[in-house]
């Protein structure tokens, strides 16, 4: 391995981890909330109709939206912006449920908190595809899910904490605004230091255009299935 190849190499796993790090502190914020935003829709006076299509429709919202969001960063190619712009709209809105006062308003936070995940996820991900490229796709992409389930984890123990002891819904939404500022300051930071994402690409080898095999289509399928 040449020079060149290990400097690309640190480069590359700096880039993981702190989009890891980016990923731990928004999970901390929008896994927290995700676990009290049904009761919390209850609270303000929505019926387990409503609680359960708000929840439906933030999903479709959050997955149907990639391919539109995906399509914009690949065509403009601006993985940051789309990244910063998701990440802010995904993490504002999460705190600002401390201040609904009816379950419609709520309701519009919660979907636009899965909006913003859709649109920044296809680009995220594309960047650390670029990085991962110097030391192993799968390697890159399980270091940042490995930092980023941290958060998952932590987020609802310290939202049950605060209203275990606060029983306060809106302290708990205000608490969770602490890590959405973390994780948008280390995003602002890892895009100063490495501003061109594209560049951390490895430059690719020739393959075979011969078409995908039997195997990947069948894992399509097993994919669908136990996803849908």
């Amino acid at each position: 391995m040449g020079a060149e190849e290990k400097i690309n190499m640190r480069k590359a796993f700096k880039v993981v981890i702190l989009l890891g790090i980016v990923s731990l502190f928004a999970d901390v914020t929008y896994e927290g909330a995700r676990g009290i935003t049904g009761p919390f829709l209850y609270l303000l006076g929505a019926s387990a109709t409503i609680v359960g299509f708000v929840g439906g429709l933030g999903e479709l919202v959050g997955y149907g939206f990639r391919l539109i969001s995906g399509y914009i960063s690949d065509k403009t190619r601006k993985y940051w912006l789309m990244t910063t712009f998701g990440y802010l709209v995904n993490l504002i809105a999460i705190p600002l449920l401390a201040f609904a006062g009816n379950w419609w308003i709520a309701s519009a936070l919660i979907i636009a908190e899965r909006f913003g995940k859709a649109i920044r996820t296809p680009a995220r991900d594309t960047i650390i595809s670029y990085a991962s490229s110097n030391i192993g796709y799968g390697k890159g992409f399980a270091l940042h899910e490995f930092i980023d389930q941290i958060g998952a984890i932590i987020g609802p123990l310290i939202v049950s904490g605060v209203i275990y002891f606060s029983k306060s819904y809106s302290n708990a939404f205000l608490l969770l605004g602490i890590p959405a500022f973390l994780s948008i300051l280390t995003l602002l930071i890892t895009i100063g230091i490495y501003p061109k994402p594209e560049k951390l690409e490895k430059e690719k080898e020739k393959v075979s255009d011969s078409g995908f095999g039997k195997v990947f289509y069948l894992f399509l399928l097993f994919t669908g299935l136990t996803v849908s």
